[in-house]
């Protein structure tokens, strides 16, 4: 088993986690099939389209809900509902969207001093359309956010969080892989642990060997759905992709829909159910938020096993209505499951 030793920190963390990702505003309205089909949007998937495509289905689709998002942003915020005390690093430019992601993400108690950018390209945008079905078929222009430099990683808000979550959507450029690098680094330096999102299977497909080598060289904690995992090992089974995973990670958190999720942590194995929704209207954000319930526990001392069902709860929460944020007070919510937070 290759597990990397963390050296024990000597001072305090400040943060129970530093998110560097995406910084998106997601922009999420109803559509039926036939707008999909007549704009040519391929159903319950992630397109990648340029500024022209960004704006023209901004004016087409219906009226929407715009709130910051970004996968890794909507963890952060979901640790902060639960009570904890995450931070972020992501680039915005200084225009619109770009206010309302800096207000949104400061207003729901994430610490988040990035400084936007005053040039290039506008701050991305992620243009959500649900169908009747709870399936959102997303089409994100990245802009901004995909320019992060490891100038950008600050080492004290890295250097000062008990874990260090990097996103993988922002993996797509060799300057913001080395900002991972960058943070990883300085995580561990500190004596810290460091986690990665797998964030997608396209993800996966287009950077394979180089997340392959991310996990095996730095990671502590994998989160990751069984797909993802399964694309990142090229294996049949999820069975034999959490096998090798296991052996290269001190945790390997594994969400599988509906049903619930697999934690593995040395030879130990946690199965945890998916927590029953009265009403399934909109997936987005559910692994987002069952990330920042696990860290939320982790981070608080709880076991593996509490940590996933406070993840489970906490996801079960936001695909019960529109958005990738919580609407219900966390907190409270798990409470009411008889976990004491």
């Amino acid at each position: 088993m290759v597990i990397r030793t963390v050296p024990p920190h000597s001072v305090p963390a400040i943060y129970d986690v530093c998110a560097v990702g995406n910084a998106i505003v997601d922009v999420i309205a109803d559509c039926d099939d036939s707008f999909l089909e007549e704009h040519n949007i391929v159903k319950g998937s992630m397109t990648l389209i340029d500024e022209a495509r960004a704006d023209f289905l901004y004016k087409t689709m219906g009226p929407g809900i715009e709130m910051s998002g970004g996968s890794i942003a909507n963890s952060a915020a979901g640790i902060a509902a639960l009570g904890g005390t995450p931070t972020y690093i992501g680039k915005v430019k200084d225009d619109q969207l770009g206010g309302i992601f800096r207000h949104d993400m400061r207003s729901s108690g994430v610490h988040y001093p990035t400084a936007p950018s005053l040039t290039g390209p506008a701050t991305a945008r992620c243009l959500i359309l649900v169908t009747s079905d709870a399936q959102r078929s997303m089409n994100t222009y990245l802009g901004a956010c995909v320019d992060l430099l490891a100038e950008d990683i600050d080492a004290q808000q890295v250097a000062n969080a008990r874990v260090t979550l990097l996103e993988g959507y922002l993996f797509d450029k060799p300057k913001a892989q080395e900002a991972f690098r960058v943070a990883a680094k300085i995580s561990h330096d500190a004596g810290r642990q460091l986690a990665l999102s797998l964030s997608d299977t396209f993800c996966v497909d287009r950077h394979r060997d180089g997340f392959q080598e991310l996990v095996r060289d730095e990671v502590d904690c994998l989160l990751t759905n069984e797909f993802e995992l399964m694309s990142l090992y090229q294996v049949a089974t999820f069975e034999e992709a959490i096998a090798i995973a296991r052996t290269l990670c001190s945790i390997v958190v594994c969400t599988r829909s509906e049903k619930g999720a697999v934690i593995t942590s040395g030879e130990e194995t946690y199965k945890i159910d998916a927590e029953p929704v009265p009403v399934l209207l909109d997936s987005t954000g559910a692994g987002d938020l069952f990330a920042a319930g696990f860290l939320f526990g982790f981070t608080h001392g709880h076991d593996l096993p509490t940590s996933g069902r406070i993840g489970a709860i906490a996801a079960a929460e936001v695909i019960g209505h529109y958005g990738p944020r919580p609407q219900h007070d966390l907190k409270e919510l798990v409470r009411t499951k008889g976990i004491k937070i």
